[in-house]
């Protein structure tokens, strides 16, 4: 980062209110990261974008005027045939929610509150899963040992 970005960003916050310093603590604090920066919300690709373009160029390969598809069908994802052994050592697996819903913050610049919001929409969602996408949500806090 340049003395440029810096100072003119180092007092801002974006549309959610997250600051500029809240988006690059992870990096500042851990200098080993690779890269530590990690927006607060969609407006932090905004406000923060002489940061953020360079970064996501850099590390991604994309610029700032790329498009993004997205592609949400199960039946069009790729995956490796399993042989009965492997499959067979398949006991569970883990859904991670790496991104947000529509209205809130993302992950560093989201509230307690929020979360627990986001987990109960998610949550429902989930529920209505059928067939082998159908399983048990387990929340990481206040999990039981033995469920882990």
């Amino acid at each position: 980062m340049t003395q440029e970005i810096w100072d003119e960003y180092k007092d801002k916050s974006d549309a959610s209110g997250v600051s500029f310093k809240v988006c690059i603590f992870s990096g500042v604090k851990n200098l080993d990261s690779g890269i530590g920066l990690y927006a607060g919300s969609h407006d932090s690709y905004t406000t923060f974008s002489k940061l953020f373009d360079k970064v996501v160029q850099e590390y991604h390969g994309h610029a700032p005027d790329a498009k993004h598809t997205s592609d949400m069908k199960a039946d069009d994802l790729q995956n490796a045939d399993f042989s009965e052994e492997d499959a067979a050592m398949v006991v569970s697996t883990r859904i991670r929610v790496g991104r947000n819903l529509d209205g809130y913050p993302l992950g560093p610049g989201v509230t307690k509150e929020q979360r627990l919001e986001i987990m109960n929409k998610v949550v429902e969602a989930c529920k209505t899963f059928e067939g082998d996408l159908a399983g048990t949500f387990y929340p990481l806090e206040g999990m039981d040992a033995a469920v882990s």
